[in-house]
């Protein structure tokens, strides 16, 4: 295998984009994948002969890294939003009520607006409300999602709205997610709003118009095809189906005994000391035309909510609408959390629970397992001479990887530049 400028080693989207970036200015990029396929965790499987997202299905609209990169790759035509209808919260007693209107991360915007007041009480409200009392300085140092609110807002807040949400999108805990890379910009509107309570809604302000989230007519998956088909475009080789059991600053030697030398950036979590949990998707598909909507767009799960082992629903062809119109059939996801044994019997089961409707057997299901891997404490993100991106570096979240593997791409020193065309 020839030797390169960079070997980037993972072709998920934070290799797939770094290496578009380095090419970019004039570097002779190999890209190495372990598996026989690119995108990570931006991946497609068929379920009832439909193509579906088998893992990331949407990214959030806050920020422009993804509208800048999806009008690179003239994808911007291709941008679709979920239905309005809001997601729901099923309680850990079992019931089910609409998410709050306005809220960020589940973080209310109005602590006694009514459908506060319906998901966590009367007496969590208003200890919720306590925020508007409370020094702007309190919790402004708040490391994580959960010690903020904890301290403005209360535990109930915590474990009634924000602990759903945080599962549900992130697959973390409130008190692992860090506050600043899950919600940007929310410290500073705390202290210039003065309450929590109005930095939410400073923040959702100032969110573009419409959907906090945005996916592709056909699927998220197709962002790889369109960055796979740019790196082809400009040169940079891309080998799949070949492992790296070895990397130094100077290049990698792979499985089957090959060393390619060149400055690396690693884009996968090799030998990365960073938290990892594994989570399983299924996807089921029903044939119940009657069905509708019951529960929006999709379910929330409360922890200790019984009788329901998912932590998430996503009744997709209720959420959007070019997959409605493609198919009769209701297709439904799950998402469950380490541990749990799945099968679509337990998938069906789950789903009429969370949509409150009986369901007819599943005609197809698919059953996906995904890491996740949690961003390094160690903040340092050039280590031994070789250059990381990924989750790992950046936090969870496709606009947090775009963004920080694009600087990093542009950050490396490069030997000339390359015309965009």
């Amino acid at each position: 295998m020839p030797d390169a400028d960079v070997v980037v080693v993972g072709g998920g989207i934070a290799g797939l984009v770094v290496a578009r970036e380095l090419v970019l200015t004039g570097r002779e990029v190999v890209l190495l994948e372990s598996r026989d396929r690119l995108g990570g965790q931006v991946a497609m499987h068929s379920v009832a002969g439909i193509d579906l997202d088998a893992g990331a299905e949407a990214f959030a609209t806050r920020g422009d890294d993804i509208p800048a990169l999806l009008d690179i790759l003239r994808l911007t035509g291709e941008v679709v939003t979920p239905a309005a209808d809001p997601a729901w919260l099923y309680r850990a007693d079992g019931t089910a009520v609409p998410l709050p209107a306005t809220s960020l991360l589940g973080i209310p915007a109005v602590p006694l607006a009514r459908d506060v007041v319906a998901a966590i009480g009367r007496r969590a409200a208003w200890r919720a409300q306590l925020d508007a009392l409370l020094p702007s300085l309190v919790g402004a140092k708040a490391e994580t999602v959960g010690e903020l609110v904890r301290r403005r807002m209360g535990a109930g807040v915590v474990d009634g709205l924000v602990a759903p949400v945080v599962r549900g999108v992130h697959s973390s805990e409130p008190d692992e997610l860090a506050l600043d890379r899950a919600a940007p910009g929310l410290r500073s509107a705390l202290l210039k709003e003065g309450t929590l309570a109005q930095a939410v809604h400073a923040q959702r302000a100032k969110a573009p118009a419409g959907s906090l989230v945005a996916s592709l007519r056909g699927g998220l998956f197709r962002l790889v095809d369109a960055l796979e088909a740019e790196l082809e475009r400009f040169g940079v080789e891309v080998r799949t189906g070949t492992p790296v059991v070895e990397a130094d600053a100077g290049g990698v030697t792979t499985a089957a005994g090959e060393r390619v030398d060149g400055e690396v950036v690693l884009a996968a979590p090799f030998a990365v000391d960073a938290p990892r949990t594994r989570v399983r998707v299924a996807t089921i598909a029903v044939d119940a035309p009657e069905l509708g909507a019951p529960r929006g767009t999709g379910v929330l799960v409360a922890r200790g909510a019984p009788d329901v082992a998912a932590r998430a629903l996503t009744h997709l062809t209720a959420k959007w609408g070019w997959l409605a119109e493609a198919t009769p059939l209701q297709l439904i996801r799950l998402s469950y959390d380490e541990g749990v044994e799945v099968t679509p019997e337990r998938a069906h089961r789950d789903a009429e629970r969370l949509l409150g409707a009986p369901l007819p057997a599943p005609v197809d299901a698919a059953i996906v397992d995904w890491e996740r891997v949690g961003r390094r404490a160690d903040p340092e993100h050039a280590i031994d001479g070789m250059h990381r991106v990924g989750e790992a570096e950046s936090g969870t979240g496709l606009a947090a990887v775009i963004r920080f593997a694009r600087s990093t791409g542009r950050e490396i020193p490069s030997e000339g530049s390359a015309d965009e065309g």
